[in-house]
């Protein structure tokens, strides 16, 4: 009992300590009352954020062993296959870690396991955002953020990557090589600047060991910390729902309820990261060798979300290589760079070019469900399969293999749905849209098909329909489908180039779209029904189906 009564008077000597000097009681009741929806999709961003504290434990152990170091010597470890070859020591010690540090191969496995996870939390994670409406006003920055998240991922995936100085890394610096001196002009100064001079120098390992441990995860943290702070000053959106509007959110508090979520669910995905580590071997270094630029091996591929820009240059001729005012200009090479450049250019102006499109600056905390922007999707699915093209491409010589194919028939293949898949994407997610659009405003007006067969007092047969439950009907018809802007004149008059151009992709976003249900719709298709359920055992569904329309419809 004494101990008990001595605790609380520490616990409370401290909090007063903390509270005079910081005055967090504030922020942490702020912070505390901060509402969360429940729904699985939010759990995506979750796993990026719990991926990446894993991420920072992990890489924390492997900074202890590692030396980054391009100095020459012969192996005298564990693994006899390599015992007395030269190599350097940043390989060597990654060998060391492998199979005389204790958990060494583990703690290695689970870094790249979570690095892959962490991206692909976010990717998917950016599609839910773009597919639902999330960076519209006042979410433009963060989304931007959250752009700059993706780069500095790949950034962060690319400089580990490379690190262990092993042939598939060493592959892959050769190509960031060539990338860099197929810009214009400056090219080749900037590849000298990187690598301490003619590739593959010596001081390589050590450079981009300082931005892999250091500079970019300093700029992840950062990035995370301003995307989170968005995230509390904004709220957070919500799906459309019964009491759902822009004003409130309806979830749970971060105390108690969302934290212990949150704990439980990082706990999950921290094991699940360990069950894939200690399962499923990954960057088999000991059996590529260390780095030699004479030789190159059969059917590597770099991590997925690097792969996309390997693909675009092995989709890419190479014949586009001309000269320029005496000045040699590759662009079979450099065009990567621009590719790059024009999605994540795309990515980050897309929000102000939807609120110029519409003239929409309004608020937006509700989401949209994807069918009811079936352009926006449309736009998204053909970015999509865009992107997935080259990162096939990139895995163009297995697929020839496994397929039995000639490799330049597979990269034929793949050139022509570079540019088909898109369009074929496009239309064909349109179409999916306005159809589910379509069925929506069927099930709202004549409601489930029941199976069940009557016949009218004058003989005619019907199939009983029973009325959608309110609260699904809410979601059904809680969405706007917004007409296209004409061009309008501006103070003098005068109709501007730009507002025309406006006023034309405007109707192409728009022209072809399904409005919601109205009242007066579901007012006179109830009517024409109100005999069909008449008496029967459906009367009691049918008459939960008059609640009211969301306001505006």
């Amino acid at each position: 009992m004494s101990n008990t009564v001595t605790d609380s008077k520490f616990l409370t000597g401290a909090a007063r300590f903390v509270e005079s000097r910081t005055g967090a009681s504030a922020a942490v009741k702020e912070f505390g009352r901060k509402i969360f929806p429940a729904h699985w999709s939010f759990m995506l961003g979750e796993v990026a954020l719990y991926s990446f504290i894993v991420l920072l434990l992990s890489g924390t152990f492997l900074t202890l062993w590692f030396k980054p170091a391009m100095g020459e010597m012969h192996y005298e470890g564990s693994f006899a296959p390599l015992r007395g070859v030269e190599m350097s020591e940043a390989y060597a010690s990654t060998l060391n870690i492998s199979f005389e540090i204790r958990g060494g191969l583990f703690l290695r496995q689970l870094h790249h396991w979570a690095a892959l996870l962490f991206m692909a939390a976010l990717s998917l994670h950016a599609l839910r955002i773009f597919f639902t409406g999330a960076y519209r006003k006042p979410r433009e920055l963060n989304w931007i953020v959250g752009v700059a998240l993706i780069a500095m991922g790949m950034a962060a995936g690319f400089t580990g990557y490379s690190l262990p100085d092993d042939l598939l890394s060493g592959n892959g610096l050769r190509i960031i090589d060539g990338l860099l001196k197929s810009i214009p002009l400056v090219g080749t100064y900037v590849s000298f600047f990187l690598f301490g001079g003619e590739f593959p120098g010596t001081d390589i390992v050590s450079r981009l060991y300082t931005m892999h441990i250091m500079l970019v995860p300093a700029v992840l943290i950062a990035l995370i910390g301003v995307h989170l702070m968005f995230v509390v000053i904004h709220k957070h959106t919500q799906w459309p729902g019964a009491g759902h509007t822009e004003k409130n959110v309806v979830g749970e508090p971060v105390l108690p309820t969302f934290a212990a979520k949150g704990g439980g669910f990082l706990f999950m995905i921290f094991s699940l990261l360990c069950l894939i580590a200690g399962l499923f071997t990954i960057n088999p270094i000991w059996n590529y060798g260390p780095y030699d630029p004479s030789p190159v091996s059969a059917g590597t591929q770099p991590d997925w979300y690097i792969g996309w820009m390997d693909g675009f240059l092995r989709l890419m001729p190479g014949w586009l290589e001309f000269y320029i005012a005496g000045y040699p200009i590759s662009f079979n090479i450099f065009s990567a760079l621009l590719v790059a450049a024009v999605l994540f250019g795309a990515m980050i102006a897309w929000p102000f070019f939807e609120a110029w499109l519409t003239g929409d600056h309004r608020d937006h905390n509700i989401l949209e469900r994807p069918r009811n922007n079936p352009t926006r999707t449309a736009v998204g699915v053909a970015a999509t399969v865009w992107y997935l093209v080259m990162w096939a491409a990139a895995s163009g010589d297995l697929i020839a293999v496994f397929f039995h194919m000639s490799l330049n028939d597979v990269t034929y293949v793949l050139r022509t749905l570079f540019f088909l898949g898109p369009i074929l994407g496009y239309i064909v997610t349109r179409r999916v849209c306005l159809g589910l659009q379509r069925k929506d405003r069927e099930l709202v007006l004549h409601g489930i098909e029941s199976g069940q067969i009557i016949r009218l007092p004058h003989g005619e047969y019907q199939e009983r329909h029973i009325p959608v439950d309110p609260h699904a009907r809410w979601k059904l018809t809680a969405f706007e489908s917004p007409a296209p802007v004409p061009a309008r004149a501006n103070a003098k008059g005068v109709v501007p180039r730009s507002e025309r151009v406006r006023a034309k992709f405007a109707q192409f976003f728009f022209e072809n779209r399904v409005e919601p249900v109205t009242k007066d719709e579901l007012d006179a298709a109830h009517h024409d029904h109100h005999g069909e359920v008449e008496g029967g055992h459906d009367a009691e569904l049918a008459g939960a189906g008059h609640g009211e329309l969301p306001k505006g419809h």
